[in-house]
């Protein structure tokens, strides 16, 4: 998704970025919405239920959960800022307010919304404020969306339960889901079309590996 240089933790590796420029000072009054406004329900279609979550590069995100059992489809985009038609280029400066994001489209009879918000907190560093690894700004902070009351008491004992066991703040923000952008072509199954790309090799595979490890039992087969 953004592919400037960076340097990744080792000094002798250089590597293609899942950013253009680092936006980690970002006024938080951007990044959070008014507490009343009301979350968005989005309705099913064809017994498939829809989530949206944002935790870091969107490529490494979409392919943790592509790989869950129940998830159909997981999507890149955008979503929790106060622009119109986000695209990479806009929301890469920080002012739009949106966040990468992704929609995952999945069977509740299969995997519920709360397995959902698990796979989130089991796949990222939850603790890293304004990013996910390497990748730093208010573009890649993490947000858990909401559409109704139950989900959101779901989140917030979630993320109240991981705080009190790891006994640090958790990063991610709790918003009322409003509306989604999908992103560009070329951003859609990143991983999957794009397995020599350095970050691909170097931060979203070794991510995506991590994850699996610690949830075999979520994991669908030959993926």
């Amino acid at each position: 998704m953004k592919h400037t240089l960076y340097i990744l933790w080792s000094v002798t590796l250089l590597l293609s970025s899942c950013q253009s420029n680092s936006q980690s000072t970002k006024n938080e009054k951007e990044n959070n919405h008014k507490q009343d406004i009301l979350p968005v329900q989005v309705k099913a279609v064809d017994g498939l239920e829809k989530a949206y979550f944002a935790s870091g590069c969107f490529w490494c995100v979409e392919a943790v959960y592509e790989s869950v059992i129940g998830v159909k489809e997981s999507i890149s985009g955008y979503s929790g800022g106060h622009t119109e038609n986000p695209t990479y280029q806009t929301s890469n400066t920080g002012r739009t307010g949106h966040a990468e994001a992704v929609e995952i489209i999945y069977n509740p009879k299969v995997v519920s919304f709360s397995t959902l918000v698990d796979v989130y907190f089991g796949s990222q560093n939850p603790t890293q404020i304004n990013g996910q690894g390497p990748d730093h700004g208010s573009q890649y902070r993490s947000i858990i969306f909401y559409q109704n009351e139950e989900q959101k008491k779901i989140i917030q004992e979630k993320k109240e339960a991981l705080s009190k066991k790891l006994n640090r703040r958790i990063a991610a923000e709790i918003k009322p889901f409003q509306k989604f952008w999908k992103g560009e072509g070329y951003h859609q199954d990143y991983e999957k079309r794009n397995p020599n790309n350095p970050y691909i090799r170097n931060v979203s595979i070794p991510r995506l590996k991590k994850f699996q490890a610690k949830f075999p039992n979520l994991i669908k087969e030959k993926h």
